[in-house]
This record gives structure tokens, C-alpha cells and sequence, in this order.
């Protein structure tokens, strides 16, 4: 068995878009708006050379709610693909949910058991990559994110740009991260220094 990072993308890998007619930052809609985060490809990369299979898991609900289409979805994906390779890094395996229980578009409206922070999509990749879970990492930005990744066994590392959740008061609503990054390559280091540590 080998060791995974599942990384979210929007907002880990790529940068969040705003887009104003729904007053909404999210996933970019077409490839001319996807850009990726500083220092992403780079962290991707450190991941490939330390033997690390990389994973998206992602919850892509906007095809669902027709806010973009199938083929824009796919342009990202390679656009996202072409500009890692520049960097000498690649990803292992994509999983995306595209469900969401409100679609307008009839095919995606299943309540579903992939859509974070449900762990389906981290279990399914386990399987079918031989992953030690229990040896892996799952690095988000959102709680959805952290409580997917504990529920399927991952340690877990938040990406808060403020780095605001040091040191609040956690409700029930939300799974205490083992680690807290201001961005992928910080969380990268962070995850290098608890391996060496633990």
C-alpha cells in the first residue's frame, strides 16, 4: 500500500473566482478564467518526488446547477493538467462529485454518497489505488473538506489564508484539523515536519 495527499482544488490548487452576477466566489466556470495558485505546482511537485501518490477530490456541483457546462468542466481539467506539467508535477487521480441535491439539471440531482463531507470519493480512491488511508493526508479549505478526511481516516491539514483557526473555540460543526496552513506549499512543509515528528 502507498501513501496519498488528497487535495481539494478550488481554492487549494486554483485560485477562487468571483463571479458578480451571483455574488459568489467559487470555481472558475471556463478555462480563461482558471488560474493557478502561487507555489501550488511547486508543492505538487515536492509531493511527486517524495513518493506521495497526489489526489483531487473535489465536489463540482456547477454543471449541476447550470452555471457551466460538460465541456468547459473537462477544458479546466486539462488546462489544470497542461500548467502542473510546466512545473514538472502531476496529479496521481482526479475524483469530482458533480451531484448536487438542488440540480437544475436532472442527471446530477442525487443525494449522493461522494459529495463532501461525505467520504465516499477518498474511500473509492483508496481502493482502487492501494492507499494506506490511515497513512494519509487530506488538505482542504473548507470544513466539508476536514470532516471528509477524518471520516475516511486521513489526517488533515485546513488551508486558512488568516490562519484565524489556530486557536478558536471549535463547535460541533467543526472537525478540528490536525494541522492549519496559510497555503499548499506551507502545508506541504507542515506535513513533511508531523511525518519526520510522528
Amino acid at each position: 500500500m502507498t501513501r496519498a495527499v488528497f487535495l481539494d482544488r478550488d481554492g487549494v490548487i486554483n485560485e477562487l473566482v468571483y463571479h458578480p452576477e451571483l455574488d459568489i466566489s467559487g470555481a472558475p466556470f471556463q478555462a480563461s478564467e482558471f488560474r493557478l495558485i502561487s507555489g501550488a505546482a511547486e508543492a505538487i511537485h515536492l509531493l511527486n518526488r517524495a513518493g506521495y501518490l497526489v489526489v483531487v477530490i473535489s465536489n463540482q456541483p456547477d454543471v449541476a446547477k447550470g452555471r457551466m457546462t460538460l465541456d468547459a468542466f473537462e477544458e479546466i481539467r486539462r488546462k489544470l493538467k497542461e500548467e502542473l506539467a510546466e512545473a514538472g508535477a502531476y496529479l496521481d487521480a482526479e475524483y469530482y462529485c458533480m451531484h448536487h441535491p438542488q440540480a437544475v439539471v436532472e442527471q446530477f440531482k442525487v443525494t449522493c454518497d461522494c459529495r463532501k463531507p461525505k467520504p465516499g470519493l477518498l474511500l473509492r480512491a483508496a481502493r482502487e489505488h492501494d492507499i494506506d488511508i490511515s497513512q494519509s493526508w487530506f488538505v482542504g479549505d473548507n470544513v466539508s473538506d476536514i470532516e471528509a478526511g477524518k471520516g475516511a481516516g486521513c489526517r488533515t491539514v485546513l488551508i486558512d489564508k488568516m490562519k484565524s483557526n489556530h486557536n478558536i473555540s471549535l463547535d460541533d460543526s467543526f472537525i478540528k484539523p490536525k494541522r492549519v496552513s496559510a497555503d499548499l506549499r506551507e502545508a506541504i512543509d507542515l506535513i513533511s515536519e508531523t511525518e519526520k515528528r510522528d
